[in-house]
């Protein structure tokens, strides 16, 4: 095959058979990253037919990272993280600790080095943020008690691992390993410069990874006090042009440039600098919006990541090595679910908290593979250890469905002998107070389009003093609307967690009033399965996309020119002389009439009811006559 195809060939392959996969796992009630994993194993080196490149699926995956962790900086929340410290900051700690422990102890009995058993223990700890919150979603246990805290148990893990992949190349060298992405660039050279400088060679593990942590502590108060500023205003200034590719080429601009800046200038790796992107965004009213425009290729990148890592499995290691491959399972699934179980009863809280916990943990994902990577880059991981953790992650995401069935029957199981479930419980643990909006909307109206429609609808409902939030795709309309005091959320509303950000799920009334009757069905969607109650009224200008919304049974539904037809209409039924009271019976019938008859005879215009002639007209017929 042609050079020039190779990476036409490995993106085009791994995504089609991503997809074959992934859709394949989805029927079997499996989640899809084992499909795009089993993908990956399909173009590898270790099986029969075409082979990929592993260097170029090498950088679509660094490329992936940088996306995912973006993302997961969109979505941090110091202060829902702050709610459940209590619990998740001393757990996780702990937890990862415990994993870690008998990770190693495994890998040193296998006789590895300190640093692979280091980079195995941790790739055990780290459970999948995305298989979690698939699980938690599907179960309706987001907003739980038990939800909260297990969302907030990841989010500490996810910050350890960061840290652990700032400190991981540091330590390298000490570790058995070769230190090549300690430094990048200008950055790695400083390193060098400034060890000479103090007497000390760069190799120096103190002083390594004292620059290390100084460097880092630099790039962090540059994100948290420059960044909070320079990041929102850039995408801010993109958004005023109302370009959505350049808001678009903003959101990745900013994503893969302070990614690939922090690691050449600040010595930091690439996940760390797309972290801190995402977490100064994090704050601004532009991240639902930034969060929707870089989710296609986030997913698209990161299956790409996942079938990277895929590649490199030899699934002849669960022939080779089978009493190994167990043991990795065990830690996994009851190593660490056992390690949750104890440490959240000893925080006196129920049972069925310990058990969701345990079972949401009891996998690997994203992290460990982040970390299979960087090890192996470092030389620290054998090809042994990247095989066992892919093997355990394949199992463990496969087999944790039924781990949450089986927390379901325990939990069933206690409820019917409360006396057994008492010498588990200890009282004392309140409930997780979560943050929560200072005045949250209630029974209000969503008005999707501030144009000239939905201002109108906007200024009747403040004239009745009715609560409403505009969602417009418009940056200036909204700062102009913020600044007259109304609610307003900039974005598109089809895009994740857009009308989430309108509370969508406790409006009344959505008010689609944008002349765009494209996307008109898929907001009805999205409203309704937020807020199945929900009431619609909605503007169009197509008589079947009238039609096929009545269908759905939505409140009501406008055609623009109809309406100004029937509203000229009555005007000039009045301005000849026919009585108002006739005349709006004319307009109502015709109105009546046009949702009634079929399309064709709507286009003929409708028929007027035979009128009684005017006292006026009679008259002047008569003169005339």
């Amino acid at each position: 095959m042609p050079h020039a195809t190779e990476l036409i060939a490995i993106i085009a392959l791994g995504l089609v058979l991503a997809f074959v996969c992934g859709m394949v796992a989805q029927r079997l009630r499996l989640p899809p990253l084992v499909g795009y994993l089993l993908a990956g194993v399909l173009v590898g080196p270790y099986t029969p037919g075409f082979v990929g490149n592993s260097e170029l699926a090498g950088q679509l995956a660094e490329i992936g990272v940088i996306l995912l962790m973006f993302g997961v900086g969109l979505h941090f929340s110091i202060k829902d993280l702050m709610a459940v410290r209590g619990i998740a900051l001393p757990g996780a700690i702990v937890q990862i600790a415990v994993a870690t422990a008998m990770g190693a102890g495994l890998s040193l009995a296998w006789g590895w080095s300190l640093g692979a058993g280091l980079v195995f223990g941790l790739a055990l700890s780290v459970a999948s943020t995305v298989v979690l919150l698939r699980a938690l979603e599907e179960r309706g246990l987001l907003d739980s008690d038990k939800g909260r805290i297990a969302v907030g148990w990841l989010i500490v893990e996810d910050l350890a691992m960061v840290l652990a992949l700032v400190l991981l190349p540091a330590l390298a060298p000490s570790l058995g390993g070769e230190g090549k992405e300690a430094g990048h660039g200008a950055a790695h050279a400083a390193t060098e410069a400034l060890g000479h400088l103090v007497g000390l060679g760069a190799d120096n593990l103190w002083l390594t990874l004292a620059l290390t942590l100084a460097k880092v502590a630099v790039f962090a108060s540059l994100m948290l006090i420059g960044g909070r500023r320079f990041v929102p205003w850039l995408l801010d200034q993109a958004a005023r042009t109302g370009s959505r590719e350049l808001f678009t080429l903003a959101v990745l601009a900013l994503a893969l440039g302070i990614a690939f800046g922090s690691a050449e200038l600040f010595g930091v790796s690439f996940a760390l600098g797309a972290f801190f992107a995402g977490m100064v965004l994090a704050e601004s009213d532009l991240s639902h919006q930034a969060a929707a425009d870089s989710l296609p290729l986030q997913d698209a990148f990161a299956v790409l990541f996942f079938v990277s890592v895929g590649m490199l499995f030899d699934p002849f290691i669960l022939i080779r090595e089978p009493l190994s491959v167990l043991a990795v399972l065990g830690v996994i699934l009851l190593g660490k679910s056992l390690a949750a179980v104890a440490i959240v009863l000893a925080f006196r809280h129920p049972v069925g908290t310990a058990l969701t916990i345990a079972a949401s943990l009891a996998q690997i994902g994203e992290f460990s593979f982040i970390l299979v990577s960087l090890g192996l880059s470092l030389k620290l991981l054998p090809a042994e250890g990247r095989d066992l953790i892919l093997g355990g992650a394949l199992l463990s995401i496969t087999l944790n469905p039924l781990f949450f069935a089986l927390v379901g029957r325990i939990e069933r199981a206690l409820a019917d002998r409360p006396d057994l479930a008492a010498r588990f419980e200890r009282r004392g643990a309140g409930e997780v107070a979560m943050t929560v909006p200072a005045a949250p909307r209630r029974n209000h109206a969503v008005v999707i389009g501030y144009g000239r429609v939905g201002s109108s609808i906007g200024k009747a409902l403040q004239t009745w003093d009715l609560p409403y939030v505009v969602v417009d795709r418009d940056r200036r309309r909204v700062l102009e609307l913020r600044q007259q005091g109304l609610d307003a959320v900039f974005g598109d509303a089809t895009a994740p967690g857009i009308l989430e950000a309108a509370d969508i799920g406790s409006a009344h009334l959505l008010v689609i009033a944008t002349p765009d009757s494209h996307n008109t069905g898929r907001l009805v969607e999205i409203a309704r399965a937020a807020n199945p109650r929900i009431d619609t009224l909605i503007r169009t200008h197509s008589d079947a996309e009238r039609r096929r919304l009545e269908e759905k049974k939505v409140g009501l539904v406008l055609m623009g020119e109809r309406e100004l037809a029937l509203g000229m209409t009555l005007y000039a039924l009045r301005s000849l002389g026919v009585k108002e009271g006739e005349a709006r019976l004319f307009v109502d019938s015709s109105r009546q009439q046009s949702r009634a008859e079929p399309e064709a005879e709507i286009e003929a215009g409708p028929v007027a009811p035979e009128l009684r002639p005017h006292k006026e007209h009679e008259d002047t017929d008569a003169a005339e006559a």
